[in-house]
């Protein structure tokens, strides 16, 4: 586990994947940050690499990680992610396993491994329990909980698995925070969502198919922190 990632709960993930990018993400991207401010949260963003940089440079309080790594050293690798040039770009960390990026558990160790070498925080993506438990053992910064067939459907995580997966992490290593994901629709998603017990949540679609983006981001990061508060009597 890296120990220089500073981030606390409540948090949140944006996961813009292929769908925006250049200017767009920036746009994005600074609204994001803005509200990040405004309600106190950080917000993970993981833009295409070729937008670290760019968002690394313009933005305050986001939290720039890349959509993947690979764990090869500085030499061969034509195509390859390497740890240092992601680092280098100006991201503070690495997401993962998604289900679209998937990897074996012996890979997420190695890279796991790599990142902390180099500097940078991981947050990991897990399916079911059982993936959350041997995750856990690696010891990564984060780890997403998002069962792959609600991802990007409106449907959220059920209740049992929102409090097993949490269970499972802490009883293993109390300092990795877990995530929830998946189905994240809108404000009232990511407020039940909170109000479970869980330290953060996520959302891509909900986001970047709202009518008004800009505006859902207000909306969730607004409840959020009301969620949060409410529960932790802050």
């Amino acid at each position: 586990m890296y120990q220089g990632l500073k981030i606390k709960a409540p948090f949140f993930e944006v996961g813009p994947k292929a769908i925006i990018y250049g200017e767009d993400m920036l746009k994005l991207a600074k609204v994001i940050d803005k509200t990040a401010m405004k309600y106190d949260v950080d917000v993970i963003v993981t833009p295409q690499y070729t937008d670290i940089k760019l968002l690394a440079d313009n933005t305050e309080r986001i939290l720039v990680f890349a959509q993947h790594m690979d764990y090869l050293r500085p030499g061969r690798g034509l195509g390859s992610v390497l740890p240092e040039a992601v680092k280098a770009a100006g991201a503070v960390g690495v997401m993962l396993n998604h289900a679209e990026k998937p990897l074996t558990l012996d890979v997420i160790e190695k890279t796991i491994a790599r990142a902390d070498e180099v500097g940078l925080g991981t947050i990991v993506c897990a399916d079911t329990v059982e993936d959350v438990k041997a995750i856990a053992k690696m010891s990564p910064n984060l780890i997403v909980a998002e069962p792959t067939e609600l991802i990007g459907t409106g449907t959220t995580s059920d209740s049992n698995y929102v409090l097993d997966t949490i269970r499972t992490v802490k009883e293993i290593n109390p300092d990795i925070m877990v995530l929830q994901g998946a189905g994240i629709s809108n404000g009232q998603d990511v407020y039940n969502t909170i109000k479970l017990g869980a330290m953060a949540t996520g959302s891509t679609s909900g986001i970047l198919k709202a009518a008004d983006p800009y505006a859902m981001v207000e909306e969730m990061l607004y409840n959020l922190r009301k969620a949060w508060n409410e529960l932790h009597g802050e």
